[in-house]
Formats: structure tokens, C-alpha cells, sequence
């Protein structure tokens, strides 16, 4: 019998994500019995956080600096993919707007959801 409970409350919410932190360094494999416990908490939290945790929307390019800084990505690599170094330096200065086509090809080769690329966002001119 699977111990996993609806999550009513914070305390609730926390007591799943306990639970389900012990998965992380061993995964379970799907289909067994902790594959299916670790499935059934993580669909419970999920249900929980789209009910009660409201996650702010970031800024496109403060997403792309982060990207820089802490994914080990640069300013270089993301010349590459936007087809010059002055495209990449005016979209990280607000001078430029992300266009759908530099938003997919962002998100396929950093692995950036593109939900986090598409927020309209004030540019540098717009702010003067």
C-alpha cells in the first residue's frame, strides 16, 4: 500500500517534497513500486504548486545574463547563435528585441524553455 496522501496545506507540500528528495540521487526505475510513489508525489506537487506558488516572470534577457553566469555559457557562444557579435551585444543591452526565430534557436541549444524567452520586455530606448 503506497503511504502518498492528497497535499492540502504547506506542511502537506513539504512533507512530499521530503519524500521525494530521497529519489533524486537514485531514481526509481518507472513501474516498480517506488517508481510509481516517486510518479504519484511528483504529479501531487506539481497539482500543488500550480495552485499556490505564483512564479514571477522573468526578464528575457536577465534569463540570457543568468544563462551566461551560471550555466557557463557566453557572450560569444550566444554571438554564435544569433549570427553576430553586435546582434548578441545589442540584444543583452535592451537594444534589440529577441525575435521568435532567436528564442527557438536559444531554447534548442541551451535547453532554455522558450516560455521564459517570450515575456515582453521594456528596451533600452523604451526606459530613457
Amino acid at each position: 500500500m503506497m503511504d502518498v496522501r492528497p497535499l492540502h496545506t504547506q506542511q502537506d507540500y513539504e512533507w512530499a517534497l521530503a519524500e521525494v528528495a530521497r529519489y533524486f540521487d537514485h531514481q526509481p526505475a518507472p513501474g516498480t513500486d517506488d517508481g510509481d510513489r516517486f510518479e504519484v508525489l511528483s504529479t501531487l506537487i506539481k497539482d500543488y504548486e500550480d495552485r499556490h506558488v505564483e512564479i514571477p516572470q522573468a526578464d528575457p534577457i536577465e534569463v540570457l545574463r543568468f544563462a551566461i553566469e551560471s550555466m557557463g555559457k557566453s557572450q560569444s557562444e550566444l554571438a554564435d547563435l544569433l549570427g553576430s557579435r553586435s546582434r548578441a551585444s545589442e540584444v543583452l543591452n535592451k537594444n534589440r528585441r529577441l525575435t521568435l526565430d532567436m528564442m527557438r534557436t536559444i531554447s534548442a541549444a541551451w535547453g532554455i524553455p522558450i516560455e521564459v524567452l517570450t515575456p515582453h520586455y521594456e528596451l533600452a530606448r523604451d526606459s530613457a
